[in-house]
Protein backbone atom coordinates (compact mmCIF):
# COMPACT_ATOMS: atom_id res chain seq x y z
CA UNK A 1 0.00 0.00 0.00
CA UNK A 2 3.05 1.89 0.78
CA UNK A 3 4.16 1.93 -2.82
CA UNK A 4 0.98 2.46 -4.06
CA UNK A 5 0.25 5.62 -1.90
CA UNK A 6 3.51 7.17 -3.08
CA UNK A 7 2.82 6.68 -6.47
CA UNK A 8 -0.26 8.69 -6.37
CA UNK A 9 1.47 11.41 -4.57
CA UNK A 10 4.40 11.38 -7.38
CA UNK A 11 1.32 11.76 -10.33
CA UNK A 12 -0.54 14.48 -8.06
CA UNK A 13 2.35 17.13 -7.57
CA UNK A 14 3.26 17.69 -11.48
CA UNK A 15 -0.47 18.49 -11.62
CA UNK A 16 -0.69 20.64 -8.52
CA UNK A 17 2.86 22.83 -9.80
CA UNK A 18 1.02 22.77 -13.18
CA UNK A 19 -2.23 24.14 -12.24
CA UNK A 20 -0.53 26.50 -10.14
CA UNK A 21 1.50 28.41 -12.71
CA UNK A 22 -1.95 28.72 -15.29
CA UNK A 23 -4.60 29.96 -13.32
CA UNK A 24 -6.50 30.59 -16.67
CA UNK A 25 -7.26 26.96 -17.44
CA UNK A 26 -8.82 26.17 -13.80
CA UNK A 27 -11.02 29.46 -14.41
CA UNK A 28 -11.68 29.35 -17.84
CA UNK A 29 -13.74 25.68 -18.26
CA UNK A 30 -13.73 24.07 -21.65
CA UNK A 31 -16.90 24.56 -22.81
CA UNK A 32 -16.36 28.39 -22.64
CA UNK A 33 -13.32 28.85 -24.38
CA UNK A 34 -14.11 30.96 -27.56
CA UNK A 35 -13.12 29.67 -30.90
CA UNK A 36 -12.18 32.46 -33.39
CA UNK A 37 -11.94 32.02 -36.94
CA UNK A 38 -9.84 34.54 -39.82
CA UNK A 39 -12.08 34.86 -43.09
CA UNK A 40 -8.50 36.15 -44.64
CA UNK A 41 -6.90 33.98 -47.22
CA UNK A 42 -4.23 31.87 -46.48
CA UNK A 43 -1.19 33.71 -47.98
CA UNK A 44 0.26 31.92 -51.50
CA UNK A 45 2.45 34.29 -53.04
CA UNK A 46 5.43 31.60 -52.58
CA UNK A 47 3.06 28.52 -54.53
CA UNK A 48 2.80 28.62 -58.38
CA UNK A 49 0.05 26.22 -59.07
CA UNK A 50 -0.13 25.55 -62.90
CA UNK A 51 -2.82 25.29 -65.03
CA UNK A 52 -4.91 21.80 -65.28
CA UNK A 53 -6.21 22.74 -69.09
CA UNK A 54 -4.95 20.02 -71.29
CA UNK A 55 -2.44 21.67 -73.46
CA UNK A 56 -3.76 21.34 -77.60
CA UNK A 57 -0.37 19.73 -78.35
CA UNK A 58 -1.00 16.72 -76.25
CA UNK A 59 -4.68 16.53 -78.07
CA UNK A 60 -4.28 13.15 -80.26
CA UNK A 61 -7.79 12.95 -80.64
CA UNK A 62 -7.24 14.63 -84.98
CA UNK A 63 -4.33 12.17 -85.69
CA UNK A 64 -5.81 8.91 -84.15
CA UNK A 65 -8.82 9.56 -86.09
CA UNK A 66 -7.32 10.20 -89.34
CA UNK A 67 -4.54 8.03 -89.25
CA UNK A 68 -6.48 4.56 -88.65
CA UNK A 69 -7.96 4.82 -92.07
CA UNK A 70 -4.44 4.50 -93.54
CA UNK A 71 -3.61 1.35 -91.00
CA UNK A 72 -4.69 -2.24 -92.53
CA UNK A 73 -4.86 -5.24 -90.80
CA UNK A 74 -2.40 -8.23 -92.80
CA UNK A 75 -3.61 -11.53 -92.21
CA UNK A 76 -1.47 -14.41 -94.06
CA UNK A 77 -1.80 -18.29 -94.27
CA UNK A 78 1.38 -20.20 -94.84
CA UNK A 79 1.14 -23.59 -96.65
CA UNK A 80 4.73 -24.92 -96.75
CA UNK A 81 5.10 -28.58 -98.98
CA UNK A 82 8.05 -30.89 -98.15
CA UNK A 83 8.70 -34.34 -99.44
CA UNK A 84 9.26 -36.64 -96.51
CA UNK A 85 11.86 -39.11 -97.54
CA UNK A 86 10.90 -43.08 -97.85
CA UNK A 87 13.33 -46.03 -98.51
CA UNK A 88 10.54 -48.03 -100.50
CA UNK A 89 10.08 -44.89 -103.36
CA UNK A 90 13.96 -44.26 -103.37
CA UNK A 91 15.01 -48.27 -104.33
CA UNK A 92 12.23 -47.75 -107.41
CA UNK A 93 12.50 -43.76 -108.15
CA UNK A 94 16.34 -42.55 -106.83
CA UNK A 95 17.42 -40.43 -104.17
CA UNK A 96 15.00 -37.85 -102.66
CA UNK A 97 11.83 -39.70 -103.65
CA UNK A 98 9.00 -39.94 -101.14
CA UNK A 99 5.95 -38.47 -100.40
CA UNK A 100 4.49 -34.66 -100.52
CA UNK A 101 3.21 -33.31 -97.35
CA UNK A 102 2.34 -30.11 -96.13
CA UNK A 103 1.90 -27.97 -92.88
CA UNK A 104 -0.44 -25.31 -92.21
CA UNK A 105 -0.11 -22.03 -90.51
CA UNK A 106 -1.41 -18.33 -89.90
CA UNK A 107 -0.58 -15.37 -89.04
CA UNK A 108 -1.28 -11.55 -88.61
CA UNK A 109 -0.45 -7.74 -88.29
CA UNK A 110 -0.38 -4.81 -89.25
CA UNK A 111 0.45 -2.45 -92.82
CA UNK A 112 0.33 1.16 -93.46
CA UNK A 113 -1.30 2.38 -97.07
CA UNK A 114 1.23 4.64 -98.37
CA UNK A 115 -0.14 5.30 -102.03
CA UNK A 116 -3.99 5.93 -103.08
CA UNK A 117 -3.81 3.54 -105.71
CA UNK A 118 -2.54 0.58 -103.05
CA UNK A 119 0.62 0.19 -101.82
CA UNK A 120 1.14 -1.07 -98.88
CA UNK A 121 4.21 -1.14 -96.49
CA UNK A 122 5.05 -4.21 -93.55
CA UNK A 123 7.38 -5.91 -92.03
CA UNK A 124 8.92 -8.80 -93.93
CA UNK A 125 8.30 -11.17 -90.76
CA UNK A 126 4.44 -10.89 -90.92
CA UNK A 127 4.18 -11.62 -94.84
CA UNK A 128 7.46 -14.13 -94.79
CA UNK A 129 6.46 -17.70 -96.28
CA UNK A 130 3.18 -16.85 -96.74
CA UNK A 131 0.83 -18.63 -99.43
CA UNK A 132 -1.94 -16.25 -99.03
CA UNK A 133 -2.08 -12.24 -97.64
CA UNK A 134 -5.21 -10.68 -97.15
CA UNK A 135 -5.56 -7.18 -96.55
CA UNK A 136 -8.74 -5.61 -94.29
CA UNK A 137 -9.09 -1.87 -94.21
CA UNK A 138 -10.57 0.10 -91.19
CA UNK A 139 -13.71 -0.21 -92.79
CA UNK A 140 -13.86 -4.04 -93.09
CA UNK A 141 -13.34 -4.12 -96.91
CA UNK A 142 -11.22 -6.84 -97.50
CA UNK A 143 -8.89 -7.63 -100.98
CA UNK A 144 -6.54 -10.26 -101.60
CA UNK A 145 -2.61 -8.59 -101.41
CA UNK A 146 0.78 -10.04 -103.48
CA UNK A 147 3.96 -9.08 -102.68
CA UNK A 148 5.87 -6.30 -104.51
CA UNK A 149 9.29 -7.07 -102.56
CA UNK A 150 11.10 -7.52 -99.50
CA UNK A 151 14.27 -6.24 -98.25
CA UNK A 152 14.71 -8.97 -94.79
CA UNK A 153 17.98 -6.84 -93.64
CA UNK A 154 15.76 -3.82 -92.79
CA UNK A 155 12.47 -6.20 -92.39
CA UNK A 156 10.48 -4.03 -94.94
CA UNK A 157 8.22 -5.16 -96.99
CA UNK A 158 5.74 -3.88 -99.58
CA UNK A 159 2.38 -5.13 -100.37
CA UNK A 160 -0.45 -4.36 -103.36
CA UNK A 161 -3.84 -4.42 -103.44
CA UNK A 162 -5.97 -3.25 -106.64
CA UNK A 163 -7.86 -0.67 -105.25
CA UNK A 164 -8.33 3.14 -105.61
CA UNK A 165 -9.23 6.30 -103.60
CA UNK A 166 -7.91 4.90 -100.33
CA UNK A 167 -6.17 7.42 -97.41
CA UNK A 168 -2.77 7.26 -98.15
CA UNK A 169 -0.39 8.28 -94.97
CA UNK A 170 1.51 11.24 -95.30
CA UNK A 171 5.04 10.55 -94.23
CA UNK A 172 6.92 13.15 -92.10
CA UNK A 173 10.86 13.52 -92.16
CA UNK A 174 11.99 11.41 -88.92
CA UNK A 175 15.87 12.91 -89.08
CA UNK A 176 13.50 15.70 -87.72
CA UNK A 177 12.20 13.67 -84.68
CA UNK A 178 13.43 14.59 -81.20
CA UNK A 179 13.79 12.57 -78.03
CA UNK A 180 11.10 13.19 -75.70
CA UNK A 181 8.07 14.29 -78.46
CA UNK A 182 5.02 12.58 -78.22
CA UNK A 183 4.39 9.97 -80.52
CA UNK A 184 1.61 7.28 -81.09
CA UNK A 185 1.70 3.69 -82.38
CA UNK A 186 -1.44 2.45 -84.27
CA UNK A 187 -2.15 -1.18 -85.60
CA UNK A 188 -3.86 -4.09 -84.60
CA UNK A 189 -2.31 -5.67 -81.47
CA UNK A 190 -3.87 -9.37 -80.86
CA UNK A 191 -6.52 -9.09 -83.62
CA UNK A 192 -7.87 -6.07 -81.83
CA UNK A 193 -8.45 -3.56 -85.25
CA UNK A 194 -7.42 -0.03 -85.45
CA UNK A 195 -6.01 0.04 -81.63
CA UNK A 196 -4.17 3.09 -80.55
CA UNK A 197 -1.66 4.08 -78.03
CA UNK A 198 0.71 6.61 -77.07
CA UNK A 199 3.92 7.29 -75.71
CA UNK A 200 7.60 9.14 -76.02
CA UNK A 201 10.60 8.75 -78.19
CA UNK A 202 13.24 7.17 -76.04
CA UNK A 203 15.88 7.21 -78.12
CA UNK A 204 17.41 7.51 -81.83
CA UNK A 205 19.20 5.17 -83.75
CA UNK A 206 19.02 2.19 -81.93
CA UNK A 207 20.60 -1.26 -82.53
CA UNK A 208 19.49 -4.04 -80.75
CA UNK A 209 21.00 -7.15 -83.26
CA UNK A 210 17.86 -8.33 -83.49
CA UNK A 211 17.27 -8.77 -87.50
CA UNK A 212 20.39 -10.15 -88.18
CA UNK A 213 19.90 -12.69 -85.30
CA UNK A 214 17.00 -14.05 -87.36
CA UNK A 215 18.60 -14.86 -90.18
CA UNK A 216 22.80 -15.35 -90.77
CA UNK A 217 23.03 -14.76 -93.95
CA UNK A 218 21.84 -11.17 -94.38
CA UNK A 219 23.52 -8.01 -93.50
CA UNK A 220 21.54 -6.19 -90.99
CA UNK A 221 20.63 -2.60 -91.25
CA UNK A 222 19.34 -1.51 -87.28
CA UNK A 223 18.94 2.29 -86.23
CA UNK A 224 15.73 1.90 -84.80
CA UNK A 225 13.54 4.48 -83.46
CA UNK A 226 12.62 4.04 -79.83
CA UNK A 227 9.29 4.30 -77.63
CA UNK A 228 7.72 3.59 -74.89
CA UNK A 229 4.46 3.35 -76.41
CA UNK A 230 2.61 0.24 -76.45
CA UNK A 231 3.23 -2.51 -79.25
CA UNK A 232 2.22 -5.98 -79.11
CA UNK A 233 2.23 -9.13 -81.46
CA UNK A 234 0.24 -7.82 -84.21
CA UNK A 235 1.86 -4.45 -84.15
CA UNK A 236 4.55 -5.13 -86.08
CA UNK A 237 4.15 -3.50 -89.68
CA UNK A 238 2.16 -0.82 -88.21
CA UNK A 239 2.65 3.00 -88.26
CA UNK A 240 4.39 5.16 -85.54
CA UNK A 241 2.87 8.53 -86.13
CA UNK A 242 3.51 11.88 -84.82
CA UNK A 243 1.02 14.48 -83.16
CA UNK A 244 0.14 15.44 -86.74
CA UNK A 245 -1.05 11.92 -87.66
CA UNK A 246 2.39 11.25 -90.19
CA UNK A 247 4.11 8.64 -89.96
CA UNK A 248 7.75 8.37 -88.93
CA UNK A 249 8.03 5.10 -88.17
CA UNK A 250 6.84 1.35 -89.16
CA UNK A 251 6.84 -0.52 -85.52
CA UNK A 252 8.89 -3.78 -86.28
CA UNK A 253 9.82 -5.20 -82.84
CA UNK A 254 9.38 -4.87 -78.32
CA UNK A 255 12.06 -5.46 -75.94
CA UNK A 256 10.54 -8.55 -74.30
CA UNK A 257 11.24 -11.70 -72.67
CA UNK A 258 7.45 -12.66 -72.23
CA UNK A 259 6.71 -11.93 -76.54
CA UNK A 260 4.10 -9.11 -75.22
CA UNK A 261 4.67 -5.78 -74.17
CA UNK A 262 7.41 -4.62 -71.39
CA UNK A 263 8.07 -1.10 -71.90
CA UNK A 264 9.73 -0.28 -74.90
CA UNK A 265 8.95 -0.78 -79.03
CA UNK A 266 11.63 -0.11 -81.75
CA UNK A 267 10.29 1.04 -85.23
CA UNK A 268 12.57 1.54 -89.08
CA UNK A 269 12.53 5.43 -89.20
CA UNK A 270 10.58 6.73 -91.84
CA UNK A 271 13.08 8.14 -94.37
CA UNK A 272 14.68 4.60 -94.59
CA UNK A 273 11.36 3.49 -95.19
CA UNK A 274 10.61 5.55 -97.80
CA UNK A 275 14.12 4.51 -99.73
CA UNK A 276 13.17 0.91 -99.26
CA UNK A 277 9.68 1.29 -100.44
CA UNK A 278 10.71 3.44 -103.92
CA UNK A 279 13.29 1.06 -104.76
CA UNK A 280 11.35 -2.11 -104.27
CA UNK A 281 8.31 -0.36 -106.24
CA UNK A 282 11.00 0.74 -109.16
CA UNK A 283 12.85 -1.72 -109.40
CA UNK A 284 11.51 -4.93 -107.41
CA UNK A 285 14.50 -5.07 -105.07
CA UNK A 286 16.32 -3.10 -103.09
CA UNK A 287 19.67 -0.72 -104.83
CA UNK A 288 21.95 -1.05 -101.62
CA UNK A 289 25.24 1.08 -101.76
CA UNK A 290 28.56 0.07 -100.13
CA UNK A 291 31.31 2.12 -98.90
CA UNK A 292 33.53 -0.93 -98.67
CA UNK A 293 35.60 -0.05 -95.38
CA UNK A 294 35.06 -2.09 -91.84
CA UNK A 295 34.39 -0.26 -88.88
CA UNK A 296 34.34 -0.44 -85.32
CA UNK A 297 32.80 2.04 -82.25
CA UNK A 298 35.37 4.24 -80.42
CA UNK A 299 35.79 3.14 -76.72
CA UNK A 300 37.91 4.19 -74.25
CA UNK A 301 39.95 1.08 -74.70
CA UNK A 302 40.43 1.71 -78.51
CA UNK A 303 41.62 5.69 -77.19
CA UNK A 304 44.24 4.41 -75.54
CA UNK A 305 45.45 1.63 -77.77
CA UNK A 306 45.40 3.96 -81.00
CA UNK A 307 46.09 7.77 -78.97
CA UNK A 308 42.68 9.22 -80.34
CA UNK A 309 41.77 12.25 -79.63
CA UNK A 310 37.99 11.79 -78.33
CA UNK A 311 35.39 9.28 -78.70
CA UNK A 312 33.88 11.21 -81.50
CA UNK A 313 32.70 9.64 -84.54
CA UNK A 314 33.77 6.09 -86.24
CA UNK A 315 37.11 4.26 -86.60
CA UNK A 316 37.96 2.75 -89.74
CA UNK A 317 39.24 -0.63 -89.22
CA UNK A 318 40.18 -1.98 -92.72
CA UNK A 319 38.80 -0.97 -96.17
CA UNK A 320 37.84 -3.38 -99.07
CA UNK A 321 39.80 -3.72 -102.15
CA UNK A 322 38.36 -2.19 -105.08
CA UNK A 323 35.78 -0.73 -103.39
CA UNK A 324 34.84 3.35 -103.25
CA UNK A 325 36.16 4.20 -100.23
CA UNK A 326 39.61 2.76 -101.68
CA UNK A 327 39.50 4.94 -104.70
CA UNK A 328 38.72 7.47 -102.33
CA UNK A 329 42.26 6.91 -100.47
CA UNK A 330 40.55 6.36 -97.35
CA UNK A 331 42.61 4.56 -94.95
CA UNK A 332 42.55 2.23 -91.75
CA UNK A 333 42.88 4.53 -89.11
CA UNK A 334 40.76 7.33 -90.09
CA UNK A 335 38.25 8.23 -87.80
CA UNK A 336 34.62 9.28 -89.92
CA UNK A 337 33.10 12.59 -88.10
CA UNK A 338 30.47 12.88 -90.08
CA UNK A 339 28.48 11.46 -93.32
CA UNK A 340 27.45 15.01 -95.55
CA UNK A 341 26.16 17.17 -92.87
CA UNK A 342 25.17 14.36 -90.38
CA UNK A 343 27.36 14.03 -87.22
CA UNK A 344 27.98 10.17 -86.98
CA UNK A 345 28.99 8.56 -83.53
CA UNK A 346 27.58 5.19 -83.96
CA UNK A 347 27.46 2.33 -86.70
CA UNK A 348 23.68 1.98 -86.45
CA UNK A 349 23.78 6.12 -87.66
CA UNK A 350 26.12 5.42 -90.14
CA UNK A 351 24.12 2.52 -91.44
CA UNK A 352 21.03 4.44 -91.84
CA UNK A 353 23.35 7.51 -93.98
CA UNK A 354 24.44 5.19 -95.71
CA UNK A 355 21.44 3.24 -96.83
CA UNK A 356 19.29 5.87 -97.77
CA UNK A 357 21.34 6.19 -100.93
CA UNK A 358 21.58 4.11 -103.89
CA UNK A 359 24.90 2.46 -106.09
CA UNK A 360 26.51 5.21 -107.98
CA UNK A 361 25.89 7.54 -105.24
CA UNK A 362 28.53 9.79 -104.38
CA UNK A 363 28.69 10.75 -100.44
CA UNK A 364 31.34 13.28 -98.67
CA UNK A 365 32.84 12.14 -95.25
CA UNK A 366 34.76 14.35 -93.08
CA UNK A 367 37.15 12.50 -91.61
CA UNK A 368 39.95 13.46 -88.60
CA UNK A 369 43.22 11.69 -89.79
CA UNK A 370 46.36 12.54 -87.80
CA UNK A 371 44.52 15.53 -86.04
CA UNK A 372 43.53 17.08 -89.14
CA UNK A 373 39.90 17.34 -90.33
CA UNK A 374 39.72 16.13 -93.52
CA UNK A 375 36.77 15.78 -96.82
CA UNK A 376 36.60 12.29 -98.90
CA UNK A 377 33.96 12.02 -101.69
CA UNK A 378 33.10 8.36 -101.79
CA UNK A 379 31.59 6.68 -104.55
CA UNK A 380 29.14 3.82 -103.64
CA UNK A 381 29.02 0.50 -105.10
CA UNK A 382 26.85 -2.76 -105.28
CA UNK A 383 27.61 -5.82 -103.99
CA UNK A 384 28.91 -6.97 -107.03
CA UNK A 385 31.30 -3.96 -106.77
CA UNK A 386 29.70 -1.96 -109.80
CA UNK A 387 27.34 0.84 -110.15
CA UNK A 388 24.88 -0.82 -112.12
CA UNK A 389 21.20 -0.30 -111.07
CA UNK A 390 19.29 -4.06 -111.41
CA UNK A 391 15.76 -3.62 -112.98
CA UNK A 392 12.49 -5.65 -112.64
CA UNK A 393 12.86 -7.16 -116.14
CA UNK A 394 16.14 -8.20 -115.24
CA UNK A 395 15.54 -9.45 -111.82
CA UNK A 396 12.82 -11.57 -113.28
CA UNK A 397 15.07 -13.04 -115.93
CA UNK A 398 17.25 -14.28 -112.74
CA UNK A 399 15.04 -15.32 -110.30
CA UNK A 400 11.90 -17.83 -108.92
CA UNK A 401 10.50 -18.61 -105.69
CA UNK A 402 12.22 -16.01 -104.01
CA UNK A 403 15.58 -16.67 -105.02
CA UNK A 404 18.38 -15.19 -107.18
CA UNK A 405 20.63 -16.72 -109.07
CA UNK A 406 24.08 -16.45 -111.04
CA UNK A 407 25.94 -18.57 -113.23
CA UNK A 408 28.52 -20.59 -112.03
CA UNK A 409 32.45 -19.34 -112.49
CA UNK A 410 34.91 -21.62 -114.44
CA UNK A 411 37.06 -21.84 -111.15
CA UNK A 412 33.84 -22.88 -109.00
CA UNK A 413 32.95 -25.64 -111.53
CA UNK A 414 36.53 -26.84 -111.42
CA UNK A 415 36.69 -27.03 -107.80
CA UNK A 416 33.32 -29.07 -107.32
CA UNK A 417 34.18 -31.07 -110.19
CA UNK A 418 31.16 -30.42 -111.99
CA UNK A 419 30.18 -28.32 -115.26
CA UNK A 420 26.95 -27.75 -115.11
CA UNK A 421 24.65 -26.08 -111.74
CA UNK A 422 24.27 -22.42 -111.03
CA UNK A 423 24.27 -20.77 -107.83
CA UNK A 424 21.58 -19.04 -105.58
CA UNK A 425 22.62 -15.53 -105.13
CA UNK A 426 20.28 -13.97 -103.06
CA UNK A 427 17.22 -15.49 -101.46
CA UNK A 428 14.27 -14.01 -99.94
CA UNK A 429 10.68 -14.89 -98.71
CA UNK A 430 9.49 -17.89 -101.17
CA UNK A 431 9.30 -22.03 -101.63
CA UNK A 432 13.23 -22.25 -101.97
CA UNK A 433 14.19 -20.68 -98.78
CA UNK A 434 10.97 -22.02 -96.77
CA UNK A 435 12.00 -26.14 -98.18
CA UNK A 436 16.11 -24.64 -96.52
CA UNK A 437 17.41 -23.18 -99.35
CA UNK A 438 20.24 -20.51 -98.62
CA UNK A 439 22.29 -18.22 -100.38
CA UNK A 440 25.33 -20.24 -101.92
CA UNK A 441 23.53 -23.22 -102.49
CA UNK A 442 24.42 -24.26 -105.90
CA UNK A 443 21.72 -26.67 -107.92
CA UNK A 444 22.64 -28.88 -110.16
CA UNK A 445 19.86 -31.03 -111.16
CA UNK A 446 15.84 -30.70 -111.48
CA UNK A 447 14.11 -33.50 -111.82
CA UNK A 448 17.23 -35.17 -112.37
CA UNK A 449 17.82 -32.79 -115.39
CA UNK A 450 21.31 -31.03 -115.59
CA UNK A 451 20.86 -27.54 -115.03
CA UNK A 452 22.66 -25.82 -117.99
CA UNK A 453 21.55 -22.28 -117.85
CA UNK A 454 19.61 -19.87 -115.37
CA UNK A 455 16.76 -19.46 -118.12
CA UNK A 456 16.20 -23.41 -117.97
CA UNK A 457 16.38 -22.96 -114.19
CA UNK A 458 13.51 -20.70 -113.67
CA UNK A 459 11.47 -20.94 -116.39
CA UNK A 460 10.72 -24.85 -114.79
CA UNK A 461 10.08 -22.81 -111.21
CA UNK A 462 7.84 -20.70 -113.02
CA UNK A 463 5.80 -22.80 -115.04
CA UNK A 464 2.14 -23.78 -114.35
CA UNK A 465 2.21 -26.78 -116.26
CA UNK A 466 4.27 -28.47 -113.45
CA UNK A 467 3.57 -29.75 -109.80
CA UNK A 468 5.92 -30.89 -108.12
CA UNK A 469 10.01 -30.27 -108.64
CA UNK A 470 12.99 -32.63 -107.25
CA UNK A 471 16.08 -30.65 -107.11
CA UNK A 472 19.90 -32.15 -106.62
CA UNK A 473 21.50 -29.04 -104.92
CA UNK A 474 24.84 -29.00 -103.45
CA UNK A 475 26.51 -26.69 -100.68
CA UNK A 476 29.76 -24.42 -101.42
CA UNK A 477 32.02 -27.62 -99.88
CA UNK A 478 30.65 -30.14 -102.49
CA UNK A 479 27.99 -31.83 -100.16
CA UNK A 480 24.81 -32.79 -102.43
CA UNK A 481 21.44 -33.57 -100.89
CA UNK A 482 17.78 -33.58 -102.74
CA UNK A 483 15.18 -31.27 -101.69
CA UNK A 484 11.46 -32.13 -103.51
CA UNK A 485 8.09 -29.97 -103.02
CA UNK A 486 5.09 -28.68 -104.72
CA UNK A 487 5.07 -25.40 -106.95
Amino acid sequence: MKSIGLGILGGLLPLFVFMLFNQEYVNNPIEELEIKTSTEEVPSSKISLSSSQIDSKLDFTKASEESVHSVVHVKTKVVQSYVQRDPFLEFFYGPGAGRERKQYGSGSGSGVIVSEDGYIVTNNHVIQNASEIQITLNDNTTYEAKIVGTDPSTDIAVLKIEASNLHAMPIANSDEVKVGQWVLAVGNPFNLNSTVTAGIVSAKARNINIIGSQNKNIMPIESFIQTDAAVNPGNSGGALINTQGQLIGINTAIASQTGNYAGYSFAVPSRLVAKIMNDIIDYGMVQRGFLGIQIQEITQDLINEKELENAQGLYVAGVNEDSGAEKAKIKEGDVILKVGAKSINSVAELQEEIGRRRPGDIVRLTLRRDGKIINKDVLLKNIEGNTELTSKEELEKHSALGATFAELTKEEKKALNINYGVKISSISTGKLRSNGLSKGIIITKINNEPVKSIEQLTSYLKSENNNGVLLEVMTESGQKDYVGFGL
